[in-house]
């Protein structure tokens, strides 16, 4: 079975050997509180090492059982898995001893599966449950970018310390579609963006247009909101539009893009947004970047031919996640596009 490593973590195949670590997780209440097993007897946890062995040994292998240690020590701190449900779909799971809670190791092996799921194992969708109480194992889904799919009312039994007979159960996913715009995200991200102050705009205009500087946003770290240059869009003294340029990357402009930009309705269709993106070009470059998103509802036609006529590169349709903005304004699918700052 093949082995997964990441910057702390090795995930490997289950060994005999691995009793004594294994049965210190698996045989206490606290940390199967949430688990459809546990507490252990020693003869489970060895029926479930064995289990592991002989599916670790199957070709081809569906049911993936890793067991999670630390990569400078060798120290068995838990397990996880990746169970194929169907041709391009799976479920995911992890355990860790409560010893290595609250250290990020979760949301490290968790993208280590997603990743092998999706860029080995060719998956199309990967879903994983819990308990509607494990804050975190489902705060785990969230960082690693999983949608909440579903909640489903007492779908098992209650964990372990409650008084209650049945639980409810949550059910998160990931589409792949949706695990490449991830990976994109964090390419954009790591793009080069100095910011060191508001610059005095330079004179800004076209034989079309001109543009206004009339507001500068400082950066809102709270609300994830990055500098912002605000201007009019001008034809001569009469105002025709709005623009801004927002500098730097951050997850949000990976969907909302680096521009915004609305002509009025009087004066579209003349290429007017075309020119005044264009415009906007010097200022990015003092700031250091080199590519700007421009994206557009997928419903927009309008928007879309303006980053057309652009030159601007279409990277993706992408399905708009729950936590942004653009979500909460009734969007669910973006085009975005990309605009090389020569």
């Amino acid at each position: 079975m093949k082995q997964l490593e990441t910057e702390r973590l090795i995930l490997r195949a289950f060994r005999a050997e691995d009793f004594a670590a294994v049965h210190a997780y698996a045989s206490t209440v606290k940390n199967t509180v949430f688990m459809p097993f546990g507490p252990n007897s020693e003869e489970e946890t060895r029926d479930f090492i064995e289990r592991a062995i002989a599916r670790s040994l199957e070709e081809p292998c569906r049911h993936y059982e890793f067991a999670v240690t630390l990569r400078d020590t060798g120290a068995l701190i838990g397990g996880c898995s990746i169970r194929l449900t169907s041709g391009s779909q799976a479920e995911v799971g992890w355990i860790l001893h409560r010893g290595h809670w609250r250290k990020g190791y979760g949301t490290e092996l968790g993208r280590a599966l997603l990743a092998f799921g999706f860029d080995e194992l060719g998956l199309h969708r990967v879903a994983a449950r819990c308990d509607a109480e494990n804050a975190a194992s489902y705060g785990v889904m969230e960082k690693l970018g999983m949608r909440r799919e579903g909640v489903f009312l007492e779908a098992h039994r209650a964990n372990k310390l409650s008084d209650q007979q049945y639980g409810d159960e949550l059910v998160y996913a990931m589409l792949k579609d949706e695990w490449d715009a991830r990976k994109e995200m964090t390419v954009y991200n790591a793009l080069p963006c100095a910011f060191d102050g508001f610059i005095d705009v330079p004179l800004l205009e076209s034989g079309e247009v001109r543009l206004v500087c009339t507001k500068k946003s400082p950066a809102e770290p709270e609300k994830k909101y990055v500098p912002n240059y605000h201007f009019a869009v001008c034809r001569g003294s009469e105002k025709i539009g709005a623009i801004n340029l927002r500098v730097g990357y951050a997850d949000g402009l990976y969907y909302g893009g680096q521009i915004g930009y609305e002509i009025d309705e009087a004066y579209r269709g003349r290429g007017y947004a075309v020119a005044a993106c264009r415009l906007l070009v010097p200022v990015a470059k003092a700031h250091g970047m080199t590519k700007l998103l421009v994206t557009n509802n997928v419903e927009n036609a309008a928007s879309r031919r303006v980053c057309e006529k652009l030159g601007a590169r279409l990277v993706r349709r992408a399905r708009v996640p729950e936590w942004s903005d653009l979500y909460r304004k009734g969007i669910r699918f973006v085009n975005i596009f990309e605009l090389n700052v020569d």
